[in-house]
């Protein structure tokens, strides 16, 4: 009967977005004023990525969704697709997991030019590597980027655990996750701890700094990862480009 009420209550909480997970489940439907250098992007849909570039006057942000068509299945680890993980969420956790199937997919879409993307707590670059810096001021940063020459930069890697994507069988405990190369240190941002339920979402407010693939050096910091109302993955973002 206990476990009976626990999905009684998942799903009265997936139905009216309140509840359990609604802290992973909400849509918000605000904006908020931004100052210059600076951005505030509603990152909370499951189905999207937001891609940033950094040099553009207009349409700095652009969205593009996560390709769910199936294709015929290629062979190999590391193929474009869903990637369905079972998850023990009543139990340990995220941290126990089991993987139950794959669909492929098409290539992630995106834009021309971008720097990096953003989807709920998961950050990736454009062919860039990140370093997170103890500072959690940007005025706090050395006045050149030449300080972190000799830092060591973390590329982006493949992941079919956290890009979450599909949601049908989530009351079983399944999740569909896309896979895609997500950078584990500007991820490291927000991060997501299931249990306990309701998730706990942990703001890491360190300045991270980005060495994209043309040479170039960036800023960045996530600022606050909550809309006005308190829905979560509304990232305000604080970047300097270039540094």
């Amino acid at each position: 009967m206990k476990s009976k009420a626990l999905f009684l209550g998942l799903l009265c909480s997936l139905t009216a977005c309140h509840g359990m997970f609604d802290d992973i489940y909400d849509e918000p439907q605000e904006q908020v004023d931004i100052k210059e250098g600076q951005l505030y992007i509603d990152a909370s849909s499951w189905t999207d990525w937001h891609y940033i570039n950094l040099t553009a006057t207009e349409n700095k942000v652009v969205k593009m969704s996560i390709p769910t068509e199936a294709l015929p299945s290629p062979n190999g680890e590391g193929a474009e697709g869903l990637y369905t993980y079972w998850y023990d969420v009543f139990g340990e956790g995220l941290s126990k997991h089991e993987f139950r199937g794959f669909t492929p997919t098409v290539s992630q879409p995106e834009p021309d030019e971008w720097h990096i993307a953003v989807h709920r707590n998961n950050v990736r670059t454009n062919g860039g590597a990140a370093y997170e810096t103890p500072y959690t001021s940007m005025d706090d940063l050395p006045e050149s980027s030449e300080a972190f020459a000799n830092a060591t930069f973390t590329e982006d890697v493949w992941n079919e655990l956290d890009v979450w994507t599909i949601q049908a069988q989530m009351l079983q405990g399944l999740i569909g996750n896309q896979g895609i190369k997500v950078n584990p240190v500007l991820s490291l941002w927000l991060t997501v701890s299931l249990p306990p339920v309701p998730p706990v979402f942990t703001l890491n407010n360190h300045v991270f700094i980005i060495k994209f693939n043309d040479g170039t050096y960036g800023a960045i910091q996530l600022e606050n990862y909550q809309s006005p109302t308190g829905v979560k993955c509304c990232l305000t973002i604080n970047y300097k480009y270039p540094y």
